[in-house]
Formats: structure tokens, sequence, C-alpha cells
């Protein structure tokens, strides 16, 4: 496709004229395995166990392919009629944020609460999809291609809900600029790679969003999962809540003992009875609230990312 052609495309789609329908937010982002193999990680010590995370604010700042493509994605992405979520202003909201707090701690007994910096990405950019590009620069003889590969990742549970790949055509690699032909080869591929991020935000809007959720208590909490209220167990009134506050009273119990309780593949709703949008953080704060005033139980909400809330019951 000639370059003339996508910057008449972009700027058309951009004035655009597209359905009015509620789109997923995106984010543009290189994925993990093009930051490993290009150097830009950290590793970051979850509970003991060392992992190797992107490293994006060095990425973006020694790479100037990568912020030309990320820019160009989002363009293009925005012009799709997608919210956009940008990550360079994303990370530096981060850095503000952690200049004003460390730790996630209980205020009775100082225990700490694990989260990684892309868990932290996820929760501040609020973003429904990362959209993570990879791509390899392909050399035959004078002539190079681009290799990429799109892959679409729902925020909430890290399960890819769509994927698109594909390789340039060859041209001489002396004139060939990466971004522009990485970003004219994703335009020509893309258009069903968009089609499943519609399909996967339909059936959220239709069976609601995915999370997972998990209760558990302070060491010194004086009571546990077994403990009766209003002549029930507490673990039961809990899953009472979640029927009656889940769509369709979707969600499994993966464990379920004395002293925790999990549940994955709790569905969600979308938005509110007055169409404001629902996160998990939100709609897990509705049990916080129910037990403190049915029961008189003080427990505190954490969160792990966006998808992942965690109430520790025994007070804040």
């Amino acid at each position: 496709m000639k370059r003339w052609l996508v910057s008449a495309i972009l700027s058309l789609l951009a004035a655009g004229a597209f359905a009015q329908a509620k789109k997923p937010v995106i984010m543009v982002v290189p994925s993990d395995l093009w930051c490993i193999q290009n150097g830009y990680y950290t590793v970051f010590d979850n509970q003991g166990t060392e992992e190797r995370i992107p490293d994006y604010t060095r990425a973006l700042q020694e790479n100037a392919d990568l912020l030309t493509v990320v820019s160009k994605l989002g363009e293009y992405m925005a012009s799709e009629g997608f919210p956009l979520r940008d990550l360079e202003a994303t990370l530096k909201r981060i850095r503000t944020e952690e200049a004003e707090e460390s730790l996630t701690v209980s205020k009775e007994t100082g225990a700490e609460l694990a989260e990684s910096p892309l868990d932290r990405l996820k929760r501040t950019a609020r973003a429904d999809i990362l959209m993570q590009v990879t791509w390899t620069t392909n050399r035959i003889g004078r002539d190079a291609s681009i290799t990429f590969n799109l892959q679409g990742k729902d925020s909430y549970t890290d399960k890819q809900i769509a994927a698109a790949s594909g390789t340039s055509a060859p041209e001489p690699a002396v004139f060939m600029e990466v971004p522009v032909t990485l970003v004219e080869s994703v335009i020509e591929n893309i258009r069903d790679f968009n089609d499943q991020l519609l399909r996967h935000f339909d059936d959220m809007e239709r069976n609601g969003r995915e999370i997972s959720f998990s209760c558990r208590l302070w060491s010194d909490c004086d009571y546990d999962f077994e403990s009766e209220f209003d002549g029930e167990e507490l673990g039961i009134l809990i899953e009472e809540w979640l029927a009656e506050n889940t769509v369709e009273g979707r969600f499994s119990t993966a464990d379920a003992s004395e002293s925790r309780l999990y549940f994955e593949q709790v569905r969600i709703p979308l938005y509110n009875a007055s169409g404001r949008a629902i996160d998990a953080r939100g709609w897990a704060n509705g049990l916080r609230r129910e037990l403190r005033e049915r029961y008189g139980i003080e427990s505190k909400l954490s969160m792990r990312g966006l998808g992942q809330a965690m109430l520790t019951l025994g007070g804040k």
C-alpha cells in the first residue's frame, strides 16, 4: 500500500463516520516478547518469585521506532472509533502516583499487598484491551521485510481475545523505514482483528465482564467463613450476594474454606442502571458496604490490576 494512500485513509477515518456504538478502550503496547528480546525489562520480586516485567518507560525513551509505532497504531485505532489510552501519558501518571504513595498496607497489621508494575499500569490506564505488538525485521540480500504479530488481551483477565499477523512485501533495506512499513502492513491485515475485538466487547455487554474475586481474613480476625451471622454461615452469605449481583448469577467457586474464598469467571455488568461504567473495584465495594451495614463486618478492598479484587475481612 502506498504511503500517501495510508495517510489519506487515516485522515478520512479520523474525520470519520463510524458507528456510534460503544467500543472497548484500547492501549497500544509493545509485547512482553519484544521488550525482553530487546533488553527493555526489569526483574520484579513477586512474593518471592522473580518475574521479568517490560520496562515500557525505558523502551519509549530509547527506541525511536517503538515510539512511532505505538503512536501510529494508536492513531489508526482512534480513527476506527476506539477510545484510546496513551501509554506514555499513563506511565507519567504512574510515576506521579508512586511519588505520593508507596505500599498498600493494613492499617492494623501492616500486611503488604504485592502488585506488579504491569498490574499497576492496567489499573491506572483502565483500558479494556491491551493491543500488544511484536515485530522482527527479515533480511534477504539487499531487501528487507517486516513480520508482525498483534495480540488483543483483555486487561481484566489477561486472556487473548484477538490476533493478527502478517509480513510486508520485500523492499530495499536501505530505504526501509521500519515504523512506516510496519504500520502499512498492519493496516492491510487489521480488519479481522478489529472485528474480533468488537465481538468480544459485544459478548461482555450481553454476558458481563469477567473478573476474579477472593475473600480472606486478617490473621487476628475472631471469626471465619464458617462462622454464622443471622443463622447462616458467612461464606454462604457472600456466595448468595454474588449470585444476586452478577449477570445471570454467573460465577464459579474455585476454593471455599474456613479461611479463604476464591471465585473465578465472575461476570459483572459493564454498566449500572444509570448507564455508568462499573469496574471490579466498584462492584466489590458493594459487598464491602453490605457486610459493614448488615453485619458490622469491616474489611479492606484491594486490587491487583483491573480484574482481581480481594476483600480482606476483620479490619482495614
